[in-house]
């Protein structure tokens, strides 16, 4: 007999997984880190938190625009970190102790936790149990920037200048100047934070773009305007990293070769914050030992019901979900593979033997319409596919591009950059993607994502309900009906 019915790796949204249908099982969770993952403690949650104060002080500093006299005089740090961390910090001990000191049929795991074989397993300090069943939820981690002169032992520890996502919302005080390497969500809603609040921020960019991966209008758009109002340094990477001095950091910086005008230049400032992406917490884990199939991008290999691969075929007992092996890097997907993993976890239990549910009794993950957001100045948000994906892949498409400024909102906003586009398929008139550039885009776009994940036809949704005049969301409704179907 095994150990234990159940072990959970992580708890982010596989926290989640074990609920009261788990009483009678002998369950097992793995946390070498913080209780409710990235998003809780260092990423969705504290960010916006952060972004929010950042907006009010951007507020304060553009009212001119429309005709108020108002001006941003500093944070009050101490407050704001203590206001953000002092909520999450309560949530992570509680959901700790209650773990580790409420459940009779729960152990906790409270260090790393790797395979040692299917189903076997090992703690860093030498314990090795098993388990009959195992969920893989162990997140992602920052990526190791691997440039001369950091040392990667120290960066995110206390009185080193150097800091991932990790770290830079739990400075004592605000750096006055702060370099940032990279061009993803991750880098603009820092530079928007820090930048808002008033740290002198410089963003470094490999290429020509800001947020490269999204619609190529979108992309465009969203960099003049950032690039407009902030330090914006393209086509160059770090070479180098000196730390220490008055400066704090000084970076070296050489062309990439795909901005034709960048030159070799250094940078000083207070920190630096790398922020060029994420990886699974694939590695450690030790998953070859089990036999499990790893991706090129070191994602866990999983099928359509979450079920772990391993010789390309399901390992049975063994799920996955999350940054660990989700194409997708995002809470929302994460939440929604485990509610997918909970539910086939549960038939394979019923079904007595590891594998041993039928097909018919599991749950597909549904990874259509897949929205995100980039919470900084001015927001990006975006469903589906882009523009060029599709006419990559030859699929017809017909697009819209609807401006803020056509709508009576758009006015009182006084904006003239912000813009809608939707792209839809002109036979079966269903909308393919969108993608928003402006304020609020992260709420408006939900009519869009609804039209997508139950399949409503793009002039149905323009046409057949009502719009509230003269709110914001008329913009969606205008550049729905701005699709010409004709047009293809």
């Amino acid at each position: 007999m095994a150990d234990f019915d159940v072990l959970i790796i992580g708890t982010g949204s596989g926290n989640s997984i074990v609920n009261h249908r788990f009483d009678g099982l002998r369950v097992a969770i793995a946390e070498e880190w913080h209780f409710g993952g990235t998003c809780l403690n260092v990423g969705c949650i504290p960010t916006k938190m952060f972004v929010r104060a950042a907006d009010v002080a951007e507020d304060a500093k553009t009212a001119q625009a429309v005709d108020v006299e108002a001006r941003y005089e500093g944070v009050e740090w101490d407050r704001l970190r203590e206001r953000i961390f002092g909520r999450i910090d309560a949530i992570e001990a509680d959901g700790r102790d209650y773990r580790t000191h409420r459940q009779d049929n729960v152990t906790v795991f409270a260090e790393h936790v790797a395979f040692t074989g299917p189903g076997s397993f090992a703690t860093a300090s030498g314990e090795r149990f098993t388990a009959e069943r195992v969920v893989i939820a162990a997140g992602s981690t920052p990526r190791d920037p691997q440039i001369a002169g950091i040392d990667g032992a120290r960066i995110d520890s206390d009185g080193y200048p150097v800091h991932t996502s990790d770290s830079i919302m739990r400075l004592p005080s605000p750096p006055r100047s702060l370099i940032i390497l990279g061009s993803g969500y991750i880098a603009m809603e820092f530079a928007h934070i820090f930048a808002g609040l008033g740290t002198e921020v410089t963003v470094v960019v490999r290429g020509p773009r800001l947020l490269g991966d999204l619609d190529e209008d979108v992309s465009a758009a969203f960099t003049k305007i950032f690039a407009d109002s902030h330090s914006v340094r393209f086509g160059l990477e770090a070479e180098r990293v000196e730390v220490g001095g008055p400066g704090g950091v000084s970076v070296a910086l050489s062309p990439t070769g795909r901005v034709a005008d960048a030159t070799a230049q250094s940078l000083q400032a207070d920190a630096l914050l790398i922020a060029t992406g994420r990886v699974p917490n694939t590695a450690a884990l030790d998953a070859q030992a089990a036999g499990i199939d790893v991706r090129e991008d070191g994602r866990i290999a999983v099928d359509a019901y979450q079920r772990v691969l391993a010789g390309g075929e399901p390992l049975p007992g063994a799920f996955a979900l999350g940054d660990v092996s989700s194409p997708f890097q995002l809470k929302h997907v994460a939440n929604h593979e485990a509610r997918v993993v909970k539910h086939n976890l549960l038939a394979d239990i019923a079904a007595g033997r590891p594998g041993a549910a039928p097909v018919g009794d599991l749950e597909e993950v549904n990874h259509h319409a897949v929205p995100a957001a980039v919470f900084t100045r001015p927001q990006v948000a975006s469903v589906g596919e882009t523009e060029a994906a599709l006419r990559e892949r030859g699929a017809r498409c017909v697009a819209h591009t609807q401006p803020y400024s056509s709508t009576a909102y758009g006015w009182a906003l006084n904006d003239e950059t912000s813009f809608v586009k939707v792209l839809a398929d002109p036979a079966t008139r269903l909308i393919l993607g969108a993608q928003i550039v402006g304020p609020e885009a992260s709420i408006i776009i939900q009519p869009l994502i609804q039209a997508m994940a139950f399949g409503q036809r793009a002039d149905d949704v323009a046409q057949h309900q009502y719009w509230i005049h003269p709110a914001l969301t008329e913009v969606i409704e205008n550049a729905l009906l701005g699709l010409d179907f004709d047009a293809d």
